[in-house]
């Protein structure tokens, strides 16, 4: 399986880096300036990965629409520089150090990995660089006693997330609640995010069992964790995992009977591979949500029908609402809209003239939602809450938005 993901993600590459260098505007724009460049550090050689590939989509294809327009300032071209950490926190870093080094590189995106984006996050002052995050949900990307902060999210939280989760399973009528999380950063971020909203419904009888840890990529089991919850009454599982983890843990439970199987509420980590056809066939008959945002939902207006089409034919896809990651897609093209309009704001290359103007920009319609503003001093998420939803795989693998219950 993961041999295919690699010959697909090749191929992929491929189609992209040639379809860029053989857009009529190309040579144009390198005669106007140097380019102004974008990076990205991401887990660009874990097999079974696909958030990396739409997030970069997102990322390229709003660069080749910016370009086509005329670049930026004045018509210089936007260029991605892009570097694998394989999801590890020194590589990453690494990563950061060299871009924040090159010329006119004006901010660095990362991928999934929270413990990734974090260690950026507290060094983006030092190196006077924007750290933004796509994907990476972690409550400590993020931290307001920085100040001035020079991490910014497009994307959801942890609080967010934990709160959907929680919320939608009390909805179903489940009470006594089971918490399985990486031993990490993101697992205790997702537990703290977990325990503050549990604080804030103590009029409910909701109750969380003592959290399960495991270890991140060491797991080859993962049901004695849910036989432990099980035994201890548990009603419905909280599950925070990356899709090697939750492959393995569904896996194992389609050899249970399906009467002992635990209803499953995930984080998105998951979604950040090809979970149906990682599991399986089998997939259809575990009940599993994952919270993800309103980015999946990218096909409602006609920018994102056209960003979406465009980016399942350079995936090769016949089917565009099957594309793995597709939230990737959209946060990461409103990434770069967001950047473009700092440096028209900016004027300028210089990264703290850039990190100043992104906290004072003018309303911006992305494909994910309209920005309005993206951020503020305060605030340096561009989503909110209302745009975090639960969703479901369908028996063609499409991911499909549940129907709020109010």
């Amino acid at each position: 399986m993961s041999h295919a993901l690699d010959r697909r993600r090749r191929t992929f590459l491929h189609r992209a880096t040639a379809t860029v260098a053989s857009l009529p505007w190309a040579a144009q724009a390198w005669a106007t300036g140097a380019p102004v460049r974008i990076g990205m550090t991401a887990e660009l050689k874990m097999a079974s990965s696909t958030s990396d590939d739409a997030i970069r989509l997102g990322v390229e294809l709003a660069i080749e629409d910016i370009n086509a327009a005329g670049g930026v300032l004045g018509g210089r071209p936007l260029q991605l520089e892009l570097r694998d950490d394989r999801s590890v926190p020194s590589r990453g870093l690494e990563n950061f150090r060299e871009l924040a080094a090159m010329p006119d590189l004006i901010a660095v995106l990362g991928s999934r990995f929270s413990p990734v984006l974090v260690e950026m996050g507290n060094q983006a002052a030092a190196l006077q660089c924007p750290v933004f995050s796509p994907w990476a949900a972690a409550n400590t990307v993020l931290d307001a006693k920085r100040q001035p902060d020079w991490a910014f999210r497009v994307s959801l939280n942890d609080t967010w997330a934990m709160s959907a989760l929680l919320q939608a399973a009390q909805a179903d009528g489940h009470q006594r609640m089971g918490l399985l999380a990486p031993n990490s950063g993101w697992g205790r971020s997702c537990l703290a995010a977990t325990e503050a909203r549990m604080g804030q419904l103590k009029g409910t009888q909701l109750q969380l069992l003592p959290v399960r840890w495991y270890n991140w990529g060491g797991e080859t089991s993962m049901v004695e964790h849910v036989a432990a919850l099980k035994q201890a009454g548990m009603q419905a599982l909280l599950l925070v995992a990356n899709e090697p983890e939750g492959v393995v843990l569904c896996k194992e439970l389609l050899a249970l009977p399906a009467n002992v199987r635990p209803p499953i509420y995930s984080h998105w980590g998951i979604a950040g591979g090809d979970f149906p056809k990682l599991v399986g066939e089998g997939l259809r008959d575990i009940d599993l949500r994952v919270v993800q945002t309103t980015a999946l939902n990218i096909q409602r207006t006609p920018r994102g029908q056209s960003v979406l089409a465009r980016a399942a034919q350079r995936m090769g896809l016949t089917d565009p609402l099957r594309m793995p990651s597709l939230v990737g897609l959209g946060h990461g093209y409103d990434c770069v809209l967001i950047l473009q309009r700092a440096l028209e704001r900016a004027r300028s290359t210089r990264r703290e003239v850039i990190r100043d103007a992104l906290e004072n920009l003018d309303p911006i319609d992305g494909v994910v939602r309209r920005y309005a503003p993206a951020f503020t001093r305060e605030r340096h998420e561009a989503l909110a809450e209302s745009d975090v939803l639960l969703a479901r795989w369908g028996a063609d693998g499409r991911l499909g938005a549940l129907k709020s219950r109010g």
